[in-house]
């Protein structure tokens, strides 16, 4: 347990758990939903959504892992349930999953990427949900293998096969539609 934690944890008042959370929490949590959701708009939605679950439940954190590993799997699972929720307004009639990842990306007036950043997204939503996960927390927001484990439950042997196993689907899939 680090020092943030140890003072969240410690705190009797509710608010200031909340503040401290927001301050160190919150960029993080944004950071791995962002991808799932897409735009900032919805991880902006779903990181607040996240907040008031953590708030509501705070009281509930067992400490049977990291805080951070517990903050992840909210920000997680509400990312999912945003999907499951909202997947009937994303997909038009004759759209394609990839049309729609394309679309809604570069409507996105906070994406600042270019067409490689798009072919990139499409890829990894090919792939299977949790090489995805693996593969987004690894790549994009630079955790450990030991970190992703906690936050997982998976072991350092099998998130490695997973990561290795998206990025060589990721390699494959950007030979055959680059360009």
């Amino acid at each position: 347990m680090n020092e943030v934690e140890r003072r969240i944890l410690s705190s009797s008042d509710p608010e200031e758990q909340m503040r401290l959370i927001i301050t160190h929490y919150a960029p993080r949590l944004y950071a791995i939903i962002r991808p799932i959701v897409h735009t900032h708009q919805n991880a902006d939605d779903v990181l607040q959504e996240t907040l008031i679950k953590i708030y509501q439940n705070l009281k509930h954190f067992k400490g049977n892992s990291r805080l951070y590993t517990w903050l992840y799997r909210i920000a997680y699972n509400e990312s999912l349930q945003f999907l499951r929720k909202n997947k009937k307004n994303f997909l038009h009639v004759n759209d394609t999953h990839e049309e729609y990842i394309k679309n809604i990306l570069q409507a996105d007036p906070w994406f600042k990427g270019d067409d490689a950043a798009v072919l990139l997204e499409k890829a990894i939503e090919n792939l299977p949900p949790r090489q995805a996960e693996v593969f987004r927390l690894k790549y994009f927001s630079n955790l450990k293998y030991n970190e992703i484990s906690q936050m997982l439950n998976l072991s350092v042997g099998a998130l490695k096969a997973h990561y290795h196993l998206a990025v060589n689907k990721i390699k494959e899939y950007l030979k055959n539609n680059a360009g």
